[in-house]
């Protein structure tokens, strides 16, 4: 594996996080921006990036900001928000063309990154708040995003299983927003809420690909001209959550295909020392195609259209995914819950053990040959207040040992069980 090394510096209170590689014939700059999942804010965040995105106090339209990423060879521009345990990260990405490899070494890389900063800093207004229409715009477009959650049927139950899973905690917020929040933003009251989020959030820069490190340093500092503020870090070790009993939650829609999905507090999250092992834990439980869940679920007994699991690594949690026949609920609950007794007490071979660690290892490299990727491994350890090349990431899941995935096993508690099924059909207990 070639060398993949970090190096921070910190402008301001302001962390530019350099990746230095040859791999990539672009250069990739990704600003983040984090704070805290509130309720009160969530759906002024999710609006406002899509309100970002669409014009400049140079370009005041899509039109006129695609047409100027044209001329930068193409350059791509996006903006996006993520939950990342009980933080919310809003991501603006940009990619141009390192001019090191144009023909005629034409200098884009500083007009990008003006670009980009505009984006962020100076975005059009009309009058000290943003553009009403553009508002108004974009509140329609995230209300129809909002409500087509409801049509997808797999992130709808997931949703309500994170609803009732994590009631009265941050995690639980919607990542979009509400719906019913939308009609008291305003394109001044939104616009007062991004000047706050300017001066409160952490700001991280990545940069990644071939690169002069002291000069992209300069030309970052002279574009993001932040105000001097406190550097803050992150911890993703939450309190634990007592579980007396697990929840059955049991809802029924006009569907055909029903939705068992349950929810797992593994008491494990990424800063912890133990997180490789509940990596290995979920695949050879149900992160890969040889997994318990899809064997023995889906193959052996052909309960399910699809079984898998899935870990949140900053706020410790384990999803179980399966569709299913309204019917087969029983079964198939009890199946996969056997699978999880059946991890518990160690019922898999070394040779199923590697082959998961195996496929993890590739996984991680294949996510480590994009540059997008790169960023969001590292980002990962920023977030747990951590620093670790990806070498060594790689090498402490290969030490990990059976004795290491049953250790953590043992810390995993059902939480939560969902069951989005058909209108009328019987359920027998």
């Amino acid at each position: 594996m070639n060398l993949i090394v970090e190096q921070t510096v910190n402008k301001n209170g302001y962390n530019i996080h350099f990746i230095p590689t040859k791999k990539f014939k672009t250069l990739t700059f990704v600003v983040k921006l984090k704070a805290p999942l509130k309720r009160e804010t969530i759906t002024k965040r999710a609006l406002l990036q899509n309100v970002l995105r669409e014009a400049t106090k140079n370009y005041p339209g899509r039109t006129a900001l695609q047409l100027k990423l044209d001329e930068l060879y193409g350059s791509v521009l996006f903006v996006d928000g993520a939950k990342r345990g009980e933080e919310h990260v809003v991501s603006f990405r940009l990619e141009v063309a390192n001019e090191r490899y144009l023909p005629d070494k034409e200098a884009v890389t500083e007009e990008a990154l003006q670009l980009l900063a505009e984006m962020i800093y100076e975005p059009y207004v009309e009058d000290n708040h943003f553009s009403e229409a553009i508002v108004k715009r974009e509140k329609a477009t995230l209300k129809q995003r909002i409500q087509a959650i409801r049509d997808d049927k797999i992130r709808y139950a997931n949703r309500r299983l994170i609803d009732e899973m994590c009631k009265d905690e941050a995690f639980s917020i919607h990542v979009n927003g509400y719906e019913e929040d939308l009609d008291a933003l305003t394109a001044e009251n939104l616009y007062d809420y991004y000047l706050q989020m300017l001066q409160k959030d952490q700001l991280d820069i990545y940069v990644v690909g071939d690169m002069d490190i002291e000069s992209m340093e300069k030309s970052i500092a002279s574009a993001f001209k932040q105000e001097e503020r406190a550097s803050t870090k992150s911890s993703d070790r939450k309190e634990s959550k007592q579980i007396d009993e697990p929840k059955e939650i049991i809802e029924q829609e006009p569907i055909q295909q029903a939705k068992l999905h349950i929810g797992y507090r593994t008491n494990t999250v990424y800063a912890d020392d133990d997180y490789p092992a509940l990596q290995v834990f979920n695949g050879l439980f149900g992160g890969f195609p040889s997994s318990k869940l899809f064997m023995n679920v889906r193959e052996k007994n052909s309960l399910a259209y699809y079984a898998s699991s899935q870990v949140e690594s900053h706020k410790g949690l384990l999803f179980v995914f399966s569709g299913i026949a309204p019917e087969d609920y029983e079964q198939a609950r009890d199946i996969i819950r056997e699978q999880m007794t059946e991890m518990k007490a160690g019922n898999f071979s070394e040779q199923e053990m590697n082959e998961a660690k195996d496929m993890i290892i590739h996984s991680l490299r294949e996510t480590m040959d994009h540059n997008h990727g790169l960023v969001e491994l590292f980002y990962q350890q920023q977030l747990a207040g951590m620093n670790r090349s990806l070498e060594e990431v790689v090498d402490r899941i290969s030490a990990v040992t059976k004795e290491d995935v049953i250790r953590v096993g043992e810390r995993i508690e059902e939480d939560t069980l969902y069951l989005l099924t058909a209108q009328g059909g019987e359920i027998n207990e």
